[in-house]
């Protein structure tokens, strides 16, 4: 295997210095043309690649962002890191990305492996399990740019981006109520989290608004697919079935219908069904999932875009806090 050619190799063949090679490669204004299509010419035929490990040693960063993603299968996650990496690469930027797996110890370890690896700044969702978030303050007091996506720390003073999830909520569940439904039953995620806080509240506050008594009894701490299966036999064969359920993501409310469906209710005569998200899941389930839109791409560009702001600050830059509107999506599951 041929290796690589350095700037070194380049002003020896050409007999110039390493400062004109370097600042040719560059464009500099200081460099005559000729030199420059030179020096690109004879980088160009033999394949020359800048080392990044030394840019970056003179940046003073590595032109890398971390990632960390609680969960790869939701749509909504994956269209935020397209978003980030779209945004990052525009920038400059590449993107290492690591998986927390909803996991407490895990999102731990990704931290480590972030700053072991020298990311210029990190972009970050909480896992659904945290149990405090020393390992988030320790990384802003090393001074290391952080951006919360989605999910974040309300204890600490940090630029995030975030749906608006109380909003997406209200909208659903006010929709299910104004079209005839009095009994809506809420599958959530473990209510420490914020988008938790945000749609409970919304969900609250739609069937207040309607003249509902809230009944605690049809709040439930759900947030996928197979315990949706399991928990809406259970509430089925308790004879007690709601009109409407409103879940807290499209995998959940698929679930909610698969089982609604085995039991051979109609969706939406007998009962409505509203998710959040709008992934690929509402799009293609059958029938097709009313949900409320999330808008994930632009989030993780939004994201991204404040992260390499605050990177290239230097820290100069005020706390910004960027809300995402959300849409509520009627489709086939409501009425």
């Amino acid at each position: 295997m041929k290796s690589q050619i350095t700037i070194k190799d380049i002003a020896r063949e050409l007999n110039i210095s390493i400062s004109t090679v370097s600042r040719a490669l560059q464009g500099n204004k200081d460099i005559s043309k000729a030199t420059i299509e030179k020096v690109k010419s004879y980088a160009h035929e033999h394949h020359y690649k800048p080392n990044s490990i030394a840019l970056s040693l003179r940046k003073q960063h590595t032109n890398i962002i971390g990632v960390i993603i609680p969960e790869f299968v939701h749509h909504f996650f994956s269209s935020v890191i397209s978003g980030i990496e779209d945004s990052a690469n525009a920038s400059g930027y590449s993107v290492l990305v690591c998986q927390s797996s909803e996991n407490y110890e895990k999102e731990i370890k990704c931290i480590d492996t972030l700053t072991s690896a020298q990311v210029s700044g990190v972009l970050a969702s909480i896992s659904k399990n945290n149990k405090d978030i020393s390992h988030y303050r320790e990384l802003i007091e090393d001074g290391t740019p952080l951006v919360f996506y989605d999910r974040f720390c309300p204890d600490l003073v940090t630029d995030h981006v975030v749906a608006d999830d109380y909003s997406g909520a209200f909208q659903a569940v006010d929709y299910l109520a104004k079209s005839g439904c009095k009994k809506i039953a809420l599958f959530r995620t473990g209510n420490n989290i914020t988008i938790a806080k945000d749609r409970t509240n919304g969900y609250i506050d739609a069937i207040k608004a309607n003249g509902i008594a809230v009944d605690d009894s049809l709040i439930f701490d759900c947030d996928n697919r197979e315990n949706a299966i399991k928990l809406t036999e259970k509430i089925i064969k308790s004879n007690s079935l709601p009109d409407a359920f409103f879940a807290v993501n499209d995998d959940t409310a698929s679930g909610i219908i698969y089982a609604l469906k085995r039991a051979g209710k109609r969706i939406p005569q007998d009962v409505s069904v509203c998710g959040f998200g709008d992934g690929i899941v509402a799009q293609i389930s059958d029938p097709t999932i009313t949900t409320v839109e999330q808008n994930g791409y632009e989030m993780g560009v939004e994201a991204c875009k404040l992260l390499i702001a605050r990177i290239e600050s230097k820290g100069s830059m005020p706390v910004t806090q960027e809300t995402i509107p959300t849409r509520l999506i009627l489709r086939e599951s409501t009425k």
